[in-house]
Parts: C-alpha cells; structure tokens; sequence
C-alpha cells in the first residue's frame, strides 16, 4: 500500500479516536432530537444560514425542548419563554452552570465571570456585583459618568455639522468609555490611538464570534482546533486586548494606594493581597485579567451595537424617533440633560427602547449553559454537565407575547393607556442567575445615550425609510448589524 494512502488512513483513525475518545456518550434520558451520524451528530440537518436556522426548523418538529448532535456532543434546546423560563428561573441552580462557545475556549478557559463555574464563579460574581455597583469607590454615580460621556458625545457630533457618518466608532467610543472608568478609572479621548486599537479589536471578536466560520467550528472543533480558523484570530486578537490589559494591572500595582482604591482593578488587587495566604484563593492573576477581558467584551460592544441597531431602525421609522423627541420635550426639554428619575413619565420612549432590544436580538442562541447535576426536566433527565442552549430569540419573537414578532413595533410594550407594559418574554441579557451582571449598568447606558442624542439631533439619511435593511451583517452567537450611514442634525 502506498504510504501516502497509509498516513491518510492513519490520519483519519487518529481524528475519528480524538473525537470519540472527547465525547464519552451520555447516560439518562435526553429530549427527542434527529438520529445522530456517529462523529458527524446532525451535521446533515444544519442549515446553511446558520446554527439558528437550523433551530428553529427542527423546533417545528420535535417541539420546545429538543436534542442536538452538534458535532458529537449532544445539547439540550430550551425554545420558547416558558421553557426557558422554566429552567433558568424555576430550576436556577440546577440548570446555573455554563457550557463553552468553542471559538473562544482557548482564551477564556474556566476563568472569569463569563464562564466559570462552580465557586469560582459565585466568587468573582459576588466581587465584581458589588465593586461595580461601588462604581469608582463612591466618587461619582454610575449616571453622572454616563451623562459627561453623552455630553461629550454631543460636543463631538456637532462637529460633523449634519454631515453623513457611520456611527458604529462612536458609539462604541462612548459604551467602552463607561467600562473604562469602572476598570481604570479613567476615560479616553476619541482621538486616543490606543482607545481606537481598542475598539477595533472589540469589533473584530465581535463580528468573528457571529460569523458563520465561528458556527462551523463549534460542530467539529474538536478536529478543526489543529488547523488554522476563526479560532486561531480569535486568539490573536484577544491576546493583543490581553497584553493591554497586562500593561495598565502592572500600572496599577506600582501606583496602589490601599486607602484610596480607584477601580476596579485596584479593588481586585487588594483583594489579592488580603488573600494572597489563601491556596484556595480565586483572586489571583490568570482571572483578574480574564474578569477584565470579559467587562470590556460584554460591556462594550453590545451595549454599542443595540444603540447602532436602534438609531438605524429609528431612520426606518422616523415617526417613532419623533414621537420619541416630542416626550423628550415634554418632560425633559431642551436646557438640562436627561436623567434616570425621566425614565418613570416617559412611557414611550421606554418601550421604544425595550423594543430596539428585542428586535435587534444581540445574543441570538444565548450564552450556552450546563446542568450541574443530573437533572430531571419536562420528563426527562439531563445528566451532570449537559449542554443547554437557551434560544433567547425564540423568546424574543415569541408569539405568544408579541402580537407582531417579526415587525417592530414598541406598541408590544404599551397598554391600552400608554402606560409602560411588563413583558416577561423580554429577556435581551438572559435571565436566571446567569443573567448579564452588567445588565443595570448597560439600561441606564441605552436610556441616557438614546435620549441625550434625540434629545439634541434628528436623525436622516440619504436612503429612503422604506429601502433601509435591517437585515444583519453577521448572524450566528451574536448579530452584527449592516453598516449605515447617518446624519445628526442639530435641533
């Protein structure tokens, strides 16, 4: 036999052992699904639009919670609110452990916020909730910080003199500005060469991780991970944010002054040192710098890409940017900054938000979760460590809470009265205990932005309302909208 047909032969051996030998089959009872080929899973059933697609089609024939081979591990699919609702709410502890997205792994690990488990996670939760909450150790609130970075925004956008701008650089200027003062107490120029290398490496992992490429991996990343991919950029350039990152802890250190702490770094640098006795300890390097990584990641760019999503929506249906600014005008008006203390007598405006979230469906397929015992659930039993993905789209779009699930229409949110409507199938930053820890902190960020902004400009474009597309630019763990080009004009 030729020994190039035997090196293939043995090639192929080793990738189908690796895979085999990665996936140990599971025991219990799992969900109705598609029959799985062996290695494969269901890679003949995904869709070629993408994981979501794929979901929502085998949704429609095994129902709510269903079983998918992805690659060759199974997971378990939470679609609809009330199933979701059911697991992370009802059964919150069992179902609070969280599952990986393959094209960042290598980076993350088990360290962090955003993918820790067990008391490693409840640690750095409980510290980073109320060192965020402390927000720059008391000296100035979360909502003065917010309404300097508007009022700079302002001053910057008045310079375009109604000018045709793509927005997406300064709204993640302003987004990562607010995660910049928590973590190092301070904030950056617009200009600051730095700060914009910042930005452009938020903005490149976020469309990476909502790439189709990026979905692909998660199927076969097992066997993909030895070859060259969306997971070796990824890497990359999570290492150059990291190195940054490294820089400014090292900063930090030499500039400590215990009795006056500055953010969050330092906070977590002082923990270190209290605990630095302690083996067991979870505040040591390796997660203060995946912690910081994770703020800057989720704190920047989705909060940066709703308020894109809804500016071009409000150039879609300018009447509702003007029935917005007319409620701006009413309680606001045009001498002071809006405040949080508005949000309560400007039902419209606040329902226009929730919408602009909902419609604009960040998170798509949901940050994946775990079951942290075996589980019993709907009649089936989920072994210890099972994958979950909660489809937080389906909950989004879910009919039975929107009279309109396709169409966007704040009216889900209002009552017969105009007065602002709960709605529980809202659930843009999860819900549960793994719901987003910066979910305060991003509300006030979109309210205060979106009305300081109308509250000075209108908003036009060269394409008419009716031929904008909504439909976005990258749709897979996340949902980048399409670029636009938009005037401010000021009022």
């Amino acid at each position: 036999m030729e020994p190039s047909v035997l090196l293939l032969l043995a090639f192929l051996m080793g990738f189908l052992l690796l895979l085999v030998r990665g996936h140990p089959k599971a025991h219990g009872h799992l969900p109705p699904g598609p029959r799985p080929l062996p290695l494969l899973g269901n890679l003949l059933q995904m869709d070629r639009r993408g994981l979501l697609n794929s979901f929502m089609r085998l949704r429609d024939k095994y129902g709510d919670v269903f079983t998918v081979h992805l690659g060759p591990r199974p997971v378990v699919m939470l679609y609809g609110t009330e199933a979701i609702r059911e697991a992370l709410v009802d059964q919150a502890e069992a179902f609070s452990g969280r599952g990986t997205i393959a094209v960042v792994k290598s980076v993350f690990k088990d360290y962090g916020m955003i993918f820790a488990n067990g008391e490693r996670w409840k640690a750095l939760r409980r510290f980073s909730l109320a060192t965020m909450r402390d927000f720059g150790m008391g000296k100035r609130s979360v909502e003065e910080r917010i309404q300097e970075e508007a009022r700079c925004l302002v001053e910057e956008l008045r310079k375009y003199q109604g000018a045709p701008l793509d927005p997406t650089f300064l709204l993640q200027c302003i987004t990562a500005n607010i995660i910049c003062a928590i973590v190092f107490g301070e904030r950056f120029d617009y200009k600051d060469r730095q700060f914009l290398r910042l930005l452009d490496l938020f903005y490149q992992s976020f469309s990476l991780f909502s790439s189709f490429s990026s979905q692909v991996f998660e199927l076969f990343s097992g066997f993909l991970k030895y070859f060259p991919g969306p997971h070796k950029q990824m890497s990359k350039i999570l290492q150059e944010i990291l190195d940054y990152i490294g820089h400014s802890v090292e900063k930090h250190k030499a500039t400590l002054d215990p009795s006056n702490p500055r953010d969050f770094i330092d906070t977590y640098l002082l923990r270190m040192e209290k605990e630095k006795s302690n083996p067991h300890t979870e505040f040591h390097h390796q997660n203060l710098m995946i912690s910081v990584l994770s703020l800057f990641l989720a704190g920047t760019e989705t909060s940066s890409t709703t308020l894109r999503y809804g500016f071009l929506l409000m150039l879609k249906y300018p009447h509702v940017a003007e029935k917005v600014q007319k409620e701006i005008d009413q309680v606001v008006g045009s001498h002071r900054l809006p405040a949080l203390n508005n949000r309560t007598n400007m039902p419209y405006t606040e329902a226009v938000i929730h919408e602009i979230q909902r419609f604009s469906d960040l998170i798509p397929i949901g940050v994946p979760h775990k079951v942290t015992k075996d589980t019993l659930f709907r009649g089936y039993l989920l072994p210890k460590d099972t994958e979950v993905y909660p489809i937080l789209s389906s909950a989004l779009h879910d009919p039975q809470y929107f009279a309109q699930p396709d169409t966007f229409n704040p009216d889900h949110f209002l009552d017969a009265n105009g007065a602002l409507k709960k709605n529980e199938a809202l659930m843009p930053f999860s819900i549960g205990k793994r719901i987003c820890l910066g979910e305060g902190i991003a509300r006030n960020e979109l309210f205060l932005f979106f009305t300081t902004i109308l509250q000075n400009f209108s908003v036009s474009s060269s394409v008419d309302p009716k031929d904008i597309d909504l439909s976005p630019k990258e749709s897979g763990f996340g949902r980048v909208p399409p670029t636009y080009q938009i005037c401010f004009l000021a009022r």
